[in-house]
């Protein structure tokens, strides 16, 4: 890998980890998921925070979860904060099929410039092609598509 990669994980990467782990794609994208935060603990890849992800963490009815997720947030090198570029950001991606909450997530990572959006979320991996400014994908795509 060659340029530090800059990315934003929305809360479902997140929560991967703590998801059955049965079914062998969330087990393979729980695995893919570990490794980039090893890349982002290692500063080989940089990780962007917002204030959208505090917000759903807040709301996580398991304190374990909460507690270990809002860690990662040490290890991001921007924290973006509800403004008004994001807000109207946002706007035209939920205008594009987004949810709400979706297109805040989106718009943040857009805003602080990174170069890849990563979910498990099936609903935004299939309108990831409505939106030209950013990368979507999911952790196991991206392992494939950087060769970490």
């Amino acid at each position: 890998m060659g340029k530090i990669i800059k990315l934003y994980l929305d809360n479902c990467c997140f929560n991967r980890p703590f998801d059955d782990q049965s079914q062998i794609r969330i087990r393979l994208e729980t695995e893919a998921k570990l490794k980039i935060q090893e890349e982002i603990r290692a500063g080989r890849l940089y990780l962007v925070w917002s204030y959208i992800l505090d917000y759903e963490n807040y709301k996580n009815p398991f304190q374990e979860r909460k507690i270990r997720i809002s860690k990662w947030k040490k290890y991001a090198i921007e924290d973006i904060e509800e403004n008004y570029t994001v807000i109207k950001l946002a706007k035209d991606i939920n205008k594009k099929g987004f949810h709400k909450i979706d297109s805040l997530h989106i718009a943040c990572a857009i805003v602080s410039n990174c170069e890849y959006f990563l979910t498990t979320d099936d609903y935004i991996l299939k309108r990831a092609n409505l939106l030209s400014d950013i990368k979507i994908n999911d952790s196991i795509n991206f392992i494939m598509e950087t060769v970490l």
